[in-house]
């Protein structure tokens, strides 16, 4: 049971949405599988904006979604080894969620680069075609959180609390996957809206990594389940880094621009007095 008091709001749901020959399908999974599918029709009607051909992505996709899945759960494994190795047979378990997002990523970025060596495309370009699903991605996967009843925050008393049952008693705490949806789902929309207003390769995915990593910073630390690395978060020592070499990197790129249109706004003045 899952309720939003303020709302007038209670949810009573399954975790297994049906079942197939006695094979339960868990909403987790639908959640995820309908991501994928949705951003397939988004990359194909933006297909050849950012110099990306959508034929390309479907041979991407053969390895990206596969290893983005495998490296989303062993970053979530490797940062609760002690878990893990206590329970090995729970390591194949991703029934029931356990997939770190910026695992994904990493693993996402390292197929990209290797796949745009191999075809001759243009790294950020291929980045900035995909970030903006990305987000979307993240905005969707967040409601698996919610039917699991899992990466939910502290307790609070504000108006969006979430009420839910944690080992038997009643408690009300920060909705932090709702949070995380929104914010996404925010960052979506500003990257489609930014899309065909690019200046340069690689300016949404640093807009797409600096809004993320600046309000995953601020949401992991409600959360009651961060990956630990001695007595630090490790989402948000790895969310602070991000956010600062992006904004760093996005910065240098603006000047290189605004430089070149001022070089090009002398040149084009000096033609003129030749004139």
């Amino acid at each position: 049971m899952v309720t939003f008091p303020s709302l007038g709001l209670e949810f009573n749901i399954n975790r297994v949405a049906f079942s197939i020959f006695e094979i339960d399908i868990y909403w987790y999974a639908i959640l995820i599988v309908s991501a994928i599918l949705i951003a397939f029709l988004i990359l194909k009607i933006n297909d050849k904006k950012c110099n990306i051909d959508y034929k390309d992505i479907l041979d991407l996709s053969i390895f990206l979604i596969p290893i983005s899945i495998i490296c989303a759960r062993l970053y979530y494994v490797v940062f609760d080894l002690d878990y893990f190795l206590k329970n090995p047979s729970q390591i194949f378990n991703i029934r029931d969620g356990g997939l770190a997002i910026y695992g994904g990523i990493i693993g996402g970025v390292i197929t990209c680069y290797i796949f745009c060596k191999k075809k001759n495309i243009k790294f950020l370009d291929l980045l900035d075609y995909l970030v903006p699903c990305l987000a979307l991605g993240q905005a969707i996967g967040r409601w698996g959180n919610f039917v699991n009843v899992e990466a939910y925050g502290t307790k609070t008393d504000n108006f969006f609390r979430m009420g839910i049952l944690e080992n038997g008693k009643y408690i009300e705490v920060h909705p932090t996957f709702l949070y995380e949806s929104i914010s996404t789902f925010i960052i979506f929309i500003i990257l489609m809206f930014m899309t065909k207003r690019r200046k340069f390769a690689g300016e949404l995915t640093y807009i797409y990594l600096i809004l993320y990593s600046f309000e995953r910073f601020f949401v992991e630390g409600l959360r009651t389940d961060s990956l630990m690395l001695f007595n630090f978060r490790i989402s948000q020592v790895l969310s602070l880094v991000i956010f600062v070499f992006s904004c760093i990197m996005l910065i240098i790129n603006i000047i290189k621009i605004r430089n070149m249109s001022k070089n090009a706004e002398k040149n084009n003045t000096k033609l003129l007095q030749k004139k």
